[in-house]
């Protein structure tokens, strides 16, 4: 099920596991499993990627790197699926990526022989990139009637949806805008206007997705696998100056 109208739907190259997604999802539809406890699963497979990192195990890393990605993506199908959106499930999402993120850029810091200071600026450009991609897509979403657990200004802690817990919901709140406030201040502050402007057109849209955590852990996955470890943080402190560049698009020309 799409998050957008067909007329916006645009070729998402970080959505690379939507089918197998739906798969999953729909296997999981009749019985017990929630969203939760699939973003719960895909949390341990992103903490067995590391492992296998840690211990040289690269092309093991690589497949559990993609199915944390695959599931990323099933828990959101199978809330739909289920009709059973919820902040609790969308902030802890958010909330696992981040960390997860961070603790992968430190396990590459660790194996390689990049500095601390590349590893965490590889990192901060990591988060900057998909904020913008998250920033621009969420507007999309919002505009256009689609999927709208997902808000374009995070300000204010929302109101606990039928069958979760509003304290459930604050907490998680909290430690999204402790985690992500930074980041999102930065792309706002960047792109104040995207939210009032023109569409965003669905090539725009295609060529920023691959700032989607889902190609950036393909990404990952790749240049391990090919032996090419080394070039995974500096690849992704060099590519964030295409933030700059697509803002500038879409500035000028929408």
């Amino acid at each position: 099920m799409s998050k957008l109208p067909k007329a916006h739907q645009f070729i998402d190259l970080s959505d690379y596991g939507r089918s197998p997604a739906r798969g999953i999802a729909t296997a999981l539809k009749s019985t017990n499993f929630t969203p939760v406890h699939v973003t719960l699963i895909f949390i341990v497979s992103g903490l067995i990627a590391i492992y296998c990192m840690l211990n040289g195990q690269y092309k093991m890393a690589a497949i559990f790197l993609i199915l944390k990605s695959i599931l990323d993506a099933a828990d959101g199908e199978l809330a739909r699926i289920k009709n059973t959106p919820s902040y609790t499930g969308r902030y802890l999402d958010s909330v696992a990526d981040i960390i997860l993120n961070l603790i992968i850029f430190l396990t590459l810091w660790h194996i390689t022989n990049a500095s601390l200071w590349m590893s965490l600026l590889a990192f901060a450009g990591v988060q900057l990139q998909g904020t913008l991609y998250n920033y621009y897509y969420v507007i999309l979403r919002n505009k256009f009637n689609g999927d709208t657990t997902s808000r374009v200004f995070e300000d204010k802690t929302p109101v606990a949806l039928k069958g979760e817990k509003q304290s459930h919901v604050n907490i998680l709140f909290s430690l999204y805008k402790i985690l992500y406030g930074g980041f999102d201040k930065t792309i706002y502050y960047l792109d104040s206007n995207a939210s009032s402007g023109k569409t965003v057109p669905n090539w725009l849209m295609t060529a920023i997705s691959t700032f989607g955590l889902g190609f950036q852990l393909l990404i990952i996955a790749s240049l391990l696998v090919l032996g090419l470890k080394n070039i995974i943080i500096p690849f992704f402190i060099a590519y964030s100056v295409m933030i700059f560049v697509f803002i500038g698009i879409r500035k000028i020309f929408y």
